[in-house]
């Protein structure tokens, strides 16, 4: 079955593709098929029906529902990214 996951930042384009094109690639390695709706922070509740995960690479303190939310920017800055993807397949695998 397949994943969807948002991923949204302020302009929906410079590093919200940044971590989209990262998390393509975790799936991909892991067999994880996957629905991934690129947005802006403004729009995630137009997309959030049968959500899986958010990964925002903007601060946000809106919560939708029992959505897990992850910080992206770890795919911008290469900061702390080997945690990020454990978490995110630990979500994505539960």
């Amino acid at each position: 079955m397949k994943k969807k996951i948002i991923v949204a930042c302020g302009g929906a384009v410079a590093t919200s593709t940044l971590a989209a094109e990262e998390i393509k690639e975790l799936c991909a390695e892991h067999n994880i098929p996957l629905e991934l709706v690129q947005c802006r922070v403004s729009e995630i509740s137009s997309y959030v029906d049968d959500t899986d995960l958010i990964c925002t690479t903007a601060k946000i303190s809106q919560r939708f529902g029992d959505i897990p939310i992850v910080h992206g920017m770890p795919f911008v800055s290469g900061v702390g990214i080997d945690e990020l993807k454990d978490k995110i397949l630990t979500i994505l695998r539960g």
